[in-house]
């Protein structure tokens, strides 16, 4: 069943910049609003066995050739998670796995972030290791494919658990953020180079800085590195961060401190930018509905508006990861506990005359059909939408999904 869309105008806060405070981190769900689906089919159940992974967390990306790549937080041969590849093959998918983290040195519990490709690899990161966390690379291949870790995080000035991934720009340079210690115990923002030396380019302070951000850095044209941090701020329900480099090192700004108000709490996932440059990004919470937001923040003049696109409704149940936009313009994203059951959606925004069109293209169910969706989406060029649920499928570990419209 497919539900009617709504269409509405934006909201708009403005504001300048602002300072912030501090917090930790980790969030659950509650429940939203009715929802609908299109046509909604589970490409592969991640059964927990054998080197079959469990609990897939992130969102799946594609490579050039078509297929999706992907990573479990949990399952495989040692139990620490995969790394996986599902292959289109006629009318259904071949699922192979690239990857089996053996924890220890190797790495364990790829969590939230979703996978960075460059040239013929893909990088990201896990939670846990040898203490804690690792950067990764898995080069591509048919089968026995070679890992590589690049680096490993000791609990040092270097940070520790980077749950959100990494981005990589045009020279092969990697950007990421811990979610904890540093030098001043509240996380950093971090530069691998493509000789795999890595350097703190920021340490996060706490007080009127951003704290403990679990998402990854989003990173523009000119070299600037974008973040979200989730419990900190000036007023503790969230804050938008901004590192620019220079020669006498790197430069934070802060270009927006949630209220938890209309404009949303909570913004635990990162950004994504459009075409005009405006970053786009989701909350958890608050909201004029109670359950979290869709937010534009744009740039004007020396300060940085912000535009609630939507509201969801329900507490603590909007986006927990990016969003993802298509050819045409239009938004994609998951609530992490939103639609009809509770247990999440898949959604698609679409722009039109400065409106913004909500369509909910499927409700979580449980069982068979998925629940506690926590990744991002990805789009392939006829707008058929890709993700992953944390819990449910057949063997109850998971699935990855495909709607198509």
């Amino acid at each position: 069943m497919q539900r009617q869309a709504e269409r509405f105008a934006p909201a708009r806060r403005t504001t300048g910049f602002s300072f912030i405070f501090v917090a930790a981190l980790v969030l659950l769900a509650s429940l939203s609003q009715p929802a609908q689906a299109q046509t909604y089919t589970v490409i592969h159940n991640f059964t927990g066995k054998g080197a079959d992974g469990a609990s897939p967390y992130g969102g799946p990306i594609f490579d050039q050739a078509g297929n999706l790549l992907g990573t479990t937080y949990l399952g495989g041969t040692f139990g620490s998670g995969t790394v996986y590849k599902l292959s289109p093959a006629g009318s259904s998918w071949t699922a192979a796995t690239l990857h089996n983290f053996a924890g220890y040195q190797d790495g364990a519990g790829p969590a939230f972030g979703s996978l960075a490709m460059y040239h013929s690899a893909v990088f990201g990161t896990t939670e846990g290791g040898v203490p804690f966390g690792t950067v990764f690379r898995v080069a591509l291949c048919k089968s026995g494919c070679r890992e590589t870790i690049v680096h490993r995080f000791f609990m040092g000035k270097d940070g520790a658990q980077p749950i959100g991934g990494v981005v990589v720009d045009a020279a092969g340079n990697l950007y990421g953020t811990t979610s904890e210690f540093g030098a001043n115990g509240f996380g950093t923002a971090f530069q691998i180079a493509p000789n795999g030396v890595e350097t703190v380019i920021y340490t996060f302070v706490g007080g009127t800085d951003v704290a403990n951000p679990a998402a990854g850095v989003t990173l523009d044209a000119a070299g600037n590195l974008y973040g979200t941090c989730s419990f900190c701020g000036a007023f503790g329900t969230g804050a938008i961060y901004k590192l620019s480099p220079s020669a006498s090192g790197w430069t934070e700004t802060i270009l927006y401190n949630f209220l938890g108000e209309d404009d949303g709490a909570y913004p635990v996932g990162g950004l994504v930018f459009d075409k005009a440059g405006n970053l786009y990004g989701g909350t958890f919470a608050s909201g004029a509905n109670g359950g979290g937001t869709v937010y534009q923040l744009s740039p004007s003049g020396g300060s940085w508006n912000l535009t609630t696109l939507y509201s969801f409704t329900g507490s603590f149940g909007g986006p927990y990861n990016k969003l993802t936009f298509d050819a045409s313009g239009s938004l994609y994203g998951i609530a992490n506990a939103d639609g009809a059951n509770g247990l999440g959606s898949v959604f698609k925004l679409t722009p039109s005359n400065g409106a913004w069109t909500f369509t909910d293209l499927h409700d979580f169910a449980g069982g068979n059909d998925g629940a506690s969706p926590y990744g991002s989406v990805a789009v392939d060029a006829h707008g058929n939408v890709f993700g992953t649920a944390a819990v449910g499928g057949s063997d109850n570990q998971g699935l990855v999904f495909e709607i198509t419209q």
